[in-house]
């Protein structure tokens, strides 16, 4: 008979005895402390109807997560066998067994990856799964998940409250009604679950379905969008739509961190080129660099604070893109210049926004963030993002910025996650981490314990929390 599966309780912590004692006081202090999610991509829908589930495992775990199904394409398994839906509608697998079986099979493949962390934390300790995935475990595995999703306290918002989340934050197009938000906001949910406005798909000119969206913001913005100025003027009408909802951020995706400011003669005939469909090659890119430096303006006006995360090239894998659309496992990492990108916005706006960072870029942790950071007032440095939202991404991080800009100058931790039931798992990868990290730096003698406890804390709530202005 094989032995249940467990989790070590010291896992991500020191291998030597004394540091690992220290990081384990330090993680007993914080573990517990409440969720502060300020940036992620749950769907309201998921928390807006009362009768909603997370579906089958399948569903949960596989059909809608590219960290999984990224991986099993990398190994030859074609995303169609996955359940994965196409853009035209063409046969998928329609059964989850046998997905979760293809799955299950290949699960070995997630060694050592953060994929197999939190998901091996959601099976255990949320699902209460006790032996080992694979595939001669895999329906077995499955039934149990079956009859723990059907009961009450795993709807979503039960889960919401048994996940202690203080505050969950959506990811939504410029043009969302947020009727859902409107829904949570009526049956008392105001303030814990919030919108977040994000503009890309009406800014980037290159965008799917560009005129489209521009029709859409002039629909549920109520102004025409005939030109540069009303679509200014519409853009600050859903601005402050969103606030009245509950909004306190921004959200802005750009492959550079380029800033330019264009004159509003420069603008109007880019805008009008993009309107008539006759566009110049780099159009797209000025017109987005102009615009962040726009939605600072804006932000300093509204007070919302504004996120940038840069440097990830999308849909890389064209064919991969053309089947089965966005978000589909093929964003790559570039090279960014953030020190001369930024100089525009920092020289206008420096002071004065709040502007919170995100990169794709490591190198650039060091030699360029964390001193603009450790400068400018405005400026904070979002968590390891995508790729690097995992242990030794986190250590890394944590070694490159705060020599120079300091724990203060960072915004903490948010989960970035479409995985619902993967956010406890993905805040305690982060809380045992920097636990780790401080008790290095109390046994070096860098700080004292005090101290640290101190950081603990604000690296597992508070400084998300003071960034982002929560209650």
């Amino acid at each position: 008979m094989k032995k249940p599966w467990t989790l070590d309780p010291d896992r991500l912590l020191s291998s030597e005895p004394s540091r690992r004692s220290v990081a384990r006081s330090l993680y007993e202090e914080i573990k517990d402390l409440p969720l502060i999610c300020p940036h992620g991509h749950v769907d309201p829908a998921l928390l807006a109807d009362p009768e909603a589930t997370l579906g089958t495992p399948a569903e949960l775990f596989i059909i809608p997560d590219h960290y999984v199904f990224r991986m099993l394409y990398s190994q030859g398994i074609p995303m169609e066998e996955l359940g994965v839906p196409t853009l035209d509608g063409t046969p998928v697998e329609q059964d989850h067994r046998k997905i979760w079986q293809r799955f299950a099979e290949n699960f070995y493949l997630f060694r050592a990856t953060p994929t197999a962390l939190w998901l091996t934390d959601e099976l255990v300790n949320l699902f209460g799964v006790e032996e080992k995935l694979d595939g001669e475990s895999a329906q077995r595995v499955y039934d149990h998940l079956e009859e723990q999703l059907a009961k009450p306290e795993f709807t979503p918002r039960a889960l919401f409250e048994r996940f202690n989340i203080e505050v969950l934050c959506t990811t939504d197009a410029a043009t969302d009604t947020l009727e859902h938000h409107k829904t949570l906001y009526q049956d008392g949910w105001e303030g814990r679950i919030r919108p977040t406005f994000r503009p890309d798909a009406v800014v980037n000119l290159d965008a799917s379905g560009w005129h489209e969206n521009i029709e859409r913001l002039s629909e549920v913005s109520g102004i025409e969008v005939v030109d540069y100025k009303s679509f200014i003027e519409a853009l600050e009408q859903r601005r402050t739509f969103f606030k009245e909802v509950g909004a306190l951020a921004t959200d802005h995706s750009a492959t550079s961190p380029h800033t330019e400011r264009l004159s509003p003669a420069q603008a109007e005939t880019i805008f009008e080129r993009a309107l008539r469909g006759d566009r110049a090659a780099d159009d797209a890119a000025r017109f987005t660099a102009h615009m962040l430096l726009e939605f600072a303006r804006m932000s300093v006006e509204d007070g919302l604070v504004m996120q940038l995360h840069i440097g990830s090239l999308r849909n890389h894998n064209q064919a991969i893109y053309r089947r089965f659309g966005l978000d589909a496992g093929a964003d790559i990492p570039l090279a960014t210049d953030w020190t001369r990108g930024l100089h525009a916005l920092l020289n206008e706006y420096g002071s004065d926004v709040r502007l919170v960072v995100f990169t794709l870029d490591e190198s650039t942790y060091s030699r360029e963030l964390a001193p603009l950071a450790g400068h400018y007032p405005a400026m904070l440095l979002g968590a390891p993002w995508w790729f690097f939202d995992s242990p030794v991404g986190m250590r890394r991080y944590l070694e490159g910025v705060i020599e120079t800009a300091g724990i203060y100058n960072t915004a903490g931790f948010n989960d970035d996650t479409r995985a619902f039931a993967s956010i406890p798992a993905r805040h305690d990868l982060w809380r045992r981490v920097s636990c780790e990290w401080l008790a290095g730096l109390i046994l070096s003698g860098v700080v004292d314990e005090e101290d640290a406890r101190e950081m603990a804390r604000e690296f597992a709530y508070g400084l998300a929390k003071r960034a982002y202005g929560f209650g």
